[in-house]
């Protein structure tokens, strides 16, 4: 087989040597074939830059969008103590004219934290009443209940996401079947 391909090309040769309009036509196939691969790979050098310009715009967006994810979290804790300060305020004091002030204001403060948040795209899960989802609510206890087993009864720790992603898991408490 080697040796008739080898003997067709030697013709070939031969045969181009004796008509000048062979060797042309070889010639110009053979650029046609060289230029074909030519555009190949120039189609697959433009593809391939789009497709790493592509990945660095969606990098650097999600860069943006997420850069203050650190930030958040650590802000979190904040949010949790000053709810829980709040919640901690007696009714008595919270009626009497000298703490009026005090509650107003660290109310204030926590409504503001909670517009910067929405302003950056922070926002709290809701887990109460809602079936337990992995994804956004992180199971503490089972507790005896009269709702379906698997539905958020009691949320410990409030959850928040970024955007679509999470931040912090909700921490919960679920409904398991009464014994």
């Amino acid at each position: 087989m080697n040796e008739d391909n080898t003997e067709a090309a030697d013709l070939r040769e031969e045969t181009a040597e004796a008509a000048p309009e062979v060797a042309e036509a070889d010639r110009t196939a053979k650029l046609e074939a060289e230029l074909e691969e030519a555009k190949k790979a120039v189609l697959y050098a433009h593809a391939e830059g789009q497709n790493i310009r592509r990945r660095a715009e969606k990098e650097a967006a999600d860069a943006r969008a997420y850069a203050a994810t650190s930030f958040a979290r650590d802000l979190l804790s904040v949010a949790d103590n000053l709810s829980r300060g709040l919640d901690a305020i007696p009714a008595e004091l919270r009626a009497d004219d000298k703490f009026k002030g005090l509650v107003a204001g660290l109310e204030a403060t926590g409504r503001e934290l909670d517009a910067v948040f929405t302003r950056h795209g922070i926002s709290k899960i809701v887990a109460l009443g809602a079936k337990l989802d992995p994804n956004f609510h992180q199971a503490m206890l089972e507790m005896p209940s009269d709702k379906e087993p698997g539905t958020v009864v009691q949320e410990m720790q409030v959850g928040y996401m970024i955007k679509d992603r999470l931040l912090r898991p909700a921490l919960v408490a679920v409904a398991k079947k009464a014994d």
